[in-house]
């Protein structure tokens, strides 16, 4: 895709734009009364647990500065944990820890922090530090994602993540988000993050966007990007189709990892997805948006809507063939 096109180009090629996005998707789509659902992680994974969906494990909650003391028996069993904000954002406020020795947690980077730190770093989640607005805050303390064995060359110290645009609970575009040493490690495009689009039909990855240039390759590992086989695709399309029901957001963006032992877990949602998911597939949302409204004549259930979704799109214009 060029990168400098006219409008008119831009609007044949079926691109959403920002203002269209807010206007006609998610204002028209989104009801307000329902963001808490998203935007409040933790009701996001209770919510998600009734329905069945999988998730990543929760150890415990920490709403007060008192609840702290609590922390060392919530980690007691564990040598790896994540703590983040229920509120927070753009992946701030996330401590990864990866392992321990004695009364010291190791974090993704290396370094050390006792427990103490570790309270210091929840008590800043509790105050507001990370959340939206900058409102008090609830501390969850979750299991720490392995991601897949297929990332590992295309991933700088964070968890690679699989975003997929919903629109009326149908699955209509995804991006894999892979981590980068610009991005401290954290699947956020906005941070530096890399964007590789994927076949929604087959599930595989194809070209991938950086900083706004399309590149192939992992900007720190060299590794292709392109060919990937994305597993238990449509399992996972599935999963984002069914968040329509757990939400009754009609544009949704839906992020689910990989992990090596449990597959497909669902992390969170978004009630806002952004519109890079074009760049990193060279495709617009306005075409598929079209095929799905065409196809509102009948209800059909979450299975039928994500195979419905791979056949219209099977023929669209894909990264990779």
């Amino acid at each position: 895709m060029k990168w400098f096109v006219s409008p008119r180009e831009l609007r044949r090629r079926g691109v959403v734009g920002m203002n269209q996005r807010n206007a006609g998707l998610i204002s028209e789509l989104n009801p307000r009364s329902r963001y808490p659902l998203v935007d409040d992680k933790l009701r996001t994974k209770q919510l998600a647990l009734e329905a069945g969906i999988a998730v990543p494990e929760l150890y415990g909650v920490i709403e007060t500065n008192h609840d702290i003391r609590h922390l060392p028996r919530i980690v007691a069993r564990s040598d790896d944990f994540v703590i983040k904000p229920a509120h927070g954002a753009g992946g701030n406020g996330i401590l990864v820890i990866t392992g321990r020795m004695r009364d010291s947690f190791r974090k993704s980077s290396g370094r050390m922090v006792d427990l103490e730190g570790v309270g210091h770093h929840v008590s800043n989640v509790l105050s507001g530090m990370h959340s939206l607005g900058g409102q008090p805050d609830t501390a969850m303390v979750e299991y720490r994602v392995k991601f897949d064995p297929l990332f590992e060359k295309v991933s700088f110290q964070g968890v690679p993540d699989i975003r997929t645009v919903v629109y009326k609970g149908y699955p209509i575009m995804a991006m894999v988000r892979l981590p980068t040493r610009d991005s401290d490690g954290k699947a956020n495009l906005h941070q530096g993050a890399v964007g590789v689009g994927v076949n929604m039909a087959t599930g595989r990855t194809g070209q991938g966007v950086w900083h706004n240039r399309i590149v192939d390759l992992h900007p720190d590992t060299g590794a292709p990007i392109k060919n990937l086989q994305i597993p238990d695709w449509d399992t996972l399309l599935e999963l984002a189709a069914r968040c329509f029901e757990l939400t009754g957001l009609g544009y949704l963006g839906v992020d689910v990892v990989l992990d090596r032992e449990r597959g497909p877990l669902m992390l969170e949602l978004n009630a806002r997805p952004g519109l890079a998911v074009q760049l990193a597939n060279g495709a617009g949302l306005g075409e598929r948006v079209r095929v799905i409204d065409a196809l509102q004549r009948e209800r059909h259930p979450p299975q039928s809507r994500a195979t419905l979704a791979q056949e219209r799109f099977s023929q669209a214009i894909q990264p990779a063939a």
